[in-house]
């Protein structure tokens, strides 16, 4: 704690509070003039929180977990903290657990005396109390507990709660890593997480899934489309981890797709029902896409819009690993856009565009401009966009692309301008055209005041002479000239290899070079002092009658040399070229040995092998397999069994006694039927009198009361207090679903109604009107069978032909599965098909209901805790009115208004569509001030609801 206190030169802190109906202020001091100790406040805080009082405790701990947050060690108050981990005070406990999660593993034995405490608090009414008891108790790091962990986890993984559901999967991975050998027990937890439908568990359970069995694929196969499909709707951190796991096991079930054969209808259904003869054929065959495949790209293609940037960069790298080539430009934009972000993000998108634009340069280079420097970049984000320009140079480009490099050059960075050499270089060996050019422009940066510069040109241009030194004997003379005035080893090094390499064409100027070298030999960097060996021994060999006193002078001064390396070096070479009786067969290869060509060094990216690790991955980064990286298998020859993710629908135990009864229902109202028609025609053919057919209709009116009495006997028992009920306020908006220039002359424009849907309980019924802009009749309008995505849609009936600037309207009706993900299908006449898509508000996936006000507060007593949302708005004058509130609400929403006694308190009430989850909202008047209350499991479409629900309530107008 006194580390904490010590901050600043100058730090004064003054705590007070009520404390024993007395104020008492604690004051910190620490001056570098003043050497007072500062006092110790966790003393001060352990009193409060052996106080009688709720209150003060309270306090106390709201002060602890405000230090905790701001990084500092409140570990002397676990005795007094732990004291109160049985409160009755809902708040204090919750900061109680707050701070046990913080300090449990380093107190362990002090959190050991409390476990049956957190294990009745595993039953605890309040599910944030339930989950806090099973964190700290994960938290707990010692063996012996680990049974008592475990049948903790068990019992939160068939909670009733998500949010205890997610905390019993977060504790998986903590019990693993204590004892792994309970990964069998853990693997079956985790299995029956993985059929959980709730996406606030998905993400943490398939955290769980990859810490503890990423090898056990089999336990994804039945789970694969629902996380498909709930995907959209996870939280940000839980998509990042699911769309890497699936990116795995897609590489593992599906076939390449970048065959050149292949073909990619998305909406392909004949692989689900291929015979066994027509599998024999398969390879074969032209590459189909299998639909599993082309449903998790078309599922995470919306989270290319993310507002987290890891979602992104997870979406981006699935596409990269598993969708066709010609695909791949879908992500190009989100990478792009993902560039306006902190450093620290640029960084890492940079270099997986980097690795990318290797091997894709098309896919960026339509956004060249976006990877020009800016002179407020950090030096590693320079770089990294001086890599992806050399990477997307071509010859229809690499004009533009040399003169910003030009700019480069000119930098106050050196690093930056000498990597800018560097890719200067680079361009010239890839792009033959530009060669000369490159080379021409490097020899006058020879001439830069600049010593970095001119030593990196010197070892740029070294590598380029590699590959026609016989056209280029100029610029090794020009080298020469400026040596004395080259400072840098390595360009003095690289310099002296050039004239031993090529010593034959500069005869004149190489043994000058070897003079002046051999006057400051002893006074020059060991990289120098080996190559004017090597080039003394080169000349030794062509021109000895010049340079064969100072070769022998060079090779004294090496022999005793301080460094080792240059006096072996030195023997070396006078066994090798100067033979005598000692010399062996070798000296008689010299020539061979020291003059063998040498082949021209390859100029490529730093990025090019980092493809082996998967993108976006702290290996890719790193360029270094990290620890628990987990790689991307090879695509499989052969498709593996699809069958395996079908998903079997069990029947309830009552199912079919159920089956049973409906049945006999549709008998009695065939039977009904009957009965209406006979009466019917004996009053029309035999004419018979008409106090007879009233008789008759009456009794027909008696019988048709009681069998309608006994078909819904039950279903008015089970709605006695919530009922269904018609719709408050129904839009008259309508929707463009296909433009007549787009549609070819067909317009097509869609609304919900806000009925119940007549094609199934759990659809959403909209109604659709198509209009002729055109001069001709279209025939066989009509909704296409294979083009319906994850969503169950009930198609309307073919429209025949619809006559030139005549309009129809259909209905129809789309299963959401509660949420917003457009429904994409194809609307198609006789001879063109067009994609379409409706989006869902989130107000158009609620029915409402009607209940009394005791049940509207018994319901919403159900639904607190992590399943309720709430804002405070100002309101406008205007909008303070019952009828101006209640018009707003179920404007933006379908639901009902439900009666409320008390005048300042609004509530309304409907239940998902596809699900039947209850919808709870008040609106609360403070003036002037409103709380918004939404409680519904539904946790996303009670956030989005709340959203619009502040929008409506603090906007002017209708």
């Amino acid at each position: 704690m006194r580390n904490a206190l010590v901050s600043a030169e100058n730090l004064q802190l003054t705590l007070k509070t009520d404390f024993s109906s007395e104020e008492q202020a604690l004051t910190i001091k620490h001056s570098s003039g003043n050497e007072e100790k500062p006092i110790v406040f966790p003393s001060y805080l352990k009193e409060m929180l052996e106080s009688n009082k709720e209150s003060l405790k309270l306090e106390a701990m709201k002060r602890i977990v405000g230090l905790i947050a701001k990084g500092k060690n409140a570990s002397e108050l676990f005795p007094a903290v732990v004291k109160n981990v049985a409160s009755k005070n809902i708040e204090l406990k919750k900061l109680v657990y707050v701070y046990l999660v913080r300090y449990a593993e380093e107190q362990q034995d002090l959190a050991l005396l409390s476990i049956s405490t957190f294990q009745r608090a595993l039953k605890d009414p309040n599910q944030l109390i339930r989950a806090s008891a099973l964190r700290v108790l994960s938290s707990i790091r010692v063996p012996i507990i680990v049974p008592i962990m475990m049948l903790a986890i068990k019992e939160a993984a068939t909670d009733l709660s998500p949010y205890v559901r997610k905390t019993a999967a977060h504790a998986i991975q903590k019990l693993y890593s204590l004892d792994p050998d309970q990964k069998e027990h853990l693997i079956e937890v985790i299995e029956k997480l993985l059929k959980d439908k709730s996406t606030l568990v998905a993400g943490s359970v398939v955290m769980a899934f990859e810490e503890v069995c990423p090898d056990r694929i089999d336990l994804i196969h039945k789970n694969y489309r629902k996380l498909c499909n709930l995907l959209v709707d996870v939280e940000e951190w839980g998509q990042v981890v699911i769309i890497h796991m699936l990116t795995r096991y897609a590489r593992t079930q599906f076939v390449s797709p970048w065959r050149e054969d292949a073909m990619f209808d998305e909406n392909n259904e004949k692989a689900f029902y291929d015979s066994e003869e027509e599998r024999k054929v398969e390879q074969t065959r032209p590459y189909i896409m299998d639909p599993d495949h082309r449903l998790l790209l078309r599922n995470t293609k919306p989270l290319l819009q993310s507002r987290n940037t890891a979602v992104v960069m997870a979406v981006s790298q699935l596409y990269w690993h598993l969708a066709p080539k010609h695909e791949l430009s879908i992500i190009t934009k989100s990478l792009v856009r993902l560039l306006r972000s902190h450093r620290e993000v640029q960084y890492v998108v940079l270099q997986n565009i980097a690795t990318m634009s290797i091997q894709r340069k098309g896919m960026f280079e339509p956004f060249m401009k976006s990877f020009y420097v800016r002179s407020t970049d950090a030096t590693h984000i320079k770089t990294l966009k001086l890599e992806i320009l050399t990477n997307l140079a071509n010859e229809a480009n690499i004009s533009t692309i040399l003169r910003e490099f030009q700019t480069y050059v000119k930098s106050q960075d050196k690093a930056f301008a000498a990597a800018t050499i560097q890719a200067i270089g680079r361009c010239a060996t890839n792009i033959s055209e530009v060669t000369d050019t490159c080379l021409n422009g490097l020899v006058l940066l020879l001439s830069n005041r600049d010593e970095t510069v001119v030593a990196e040109s010197v070892v740029v241009i070294k590598k380029l002479l590699q590959t026609q030194p016989s056209q280029h004997s100029d610029i090794i003379k020009h080298m020469a000239k400026l040596f004395d005035n080259i400072t840098v080893p390595m360009a003095r090094a690289s310099i002296l290899w050039l004239m031993g390499e090529y010593c034959e064409h500069v005869p004149k100027i190489a043994p000058d070079v070897l003079r002046k070298m051999a006057k400051t030999f002893t006074n020059e960097e060991d990289i120098v002092k080996l190559q004017i060996v090597n080039l003394a021994a080169k000349l030794y060999l062509t021109n000895s009658k010049q340079t064969k006193l100072l070769t022998q002078y060079i090779l004294n001064l090496g022999k005793y040399d301080q460094n080792y390396d240059i006096r072996d070096r030195t023997r070396f070479i006078r066994q090798l070229i100067v033979p005598n009786e000692k010399s062996g067969a070798l000296s008689k290869y010299a020539r061979r040995i020291l003059m063998a060509p040498k082949p021209a060094p390859v100029l490529q990216s730093a990025f090019k092998d980092r493809d082996r690790f998967q993108l976006g991955t702290l290996s890719h980064t790193l360029n270094s397999q990290a620890s628990g990286y987990l790689e991307l298998s090879d695509w499989p020859a052969v498709a593996p069994d699809q069958s395996v993710r079908n998903v079997e629908v069990v029947e309830p135990a009552g199912a079919p006694a159920l089956r049973k009864s409906k049945t006999a229902k549709s008998n009695e109202k065939r039977l009904l039927l009957i009965i209406m028609t006979k009466y019917i025609l004996i009053h029309i053919v035999l004419s018979i009198s008409t106090q007879f057919f009233v008789n008759c209709m009456c009794s027909l009116l008696h019988l048709c009361v009681f069998l309608a009495c006994q078909f819904d006997a039950v279903s008015w028992h089970v709605h006695v207090s919530l009922q269904a009920s018609s719709p408050v306020f129904v839009p008259e908006t309508s929707h463009e679903l296909l433009h007549r220039m787009t549609g070819k002359g067909l317009s097509a424009q869609y609304r919900f109604t806000r009925q119940p849907c007549i094609y199934g309980n759990s659809m959403v019924s909209l109604q659709l009107t198509l209009s002729n802009s055109s001069d001709q009749a279209l025939e066989n309008i009509h909704i296409s069978e294979k083009s319906s995505t994850g969503q169950n849609i009930h198609r309307f009936n073919a429209i025949e032909r619809l006559e030139p600037q005549a309009s129809v309207t259909v209905s129809m009706g789309v299963d959401f599965n509660d949420s917003t993900q457009a429904a994409n299908f194809q609307l198609c006449t006789k001879e063109d098909e067009f994609s379409v898509s409706i989006q869902p508000a989130v107000g158009e996936l609620l029915l409402p209901i009607t209940m009394s006000e005791a049940d509207f507060t018994k319901e919403q007593g159900k639904l607190m805790g992590m399943n309720e949302s709430s804002a405070t708005i100002t309101m406008k004058p205007e909008n303070v009115s019952s009828q101006s509130v209640n018009r707003k609400v179920v404007s933006v929403a379908n639901i009902g208004v439900i009666p409320s006694s008390q005048e300042n308190i609004y509530r309304f009430a409907g239940k998902t569509v596809s699900s039947g989850s209850l919808v709870l909202v008040s609106v609360a008047l403070k003036d002037p001030d409103a709380v918004i209350t939404i409680n519904t499991e539904k946790t996303v479409i009670g956030s989005m609801l709340l959203r619009q629900f502040k929008t409506a309530l603090t906007n002017s107008g209708p």
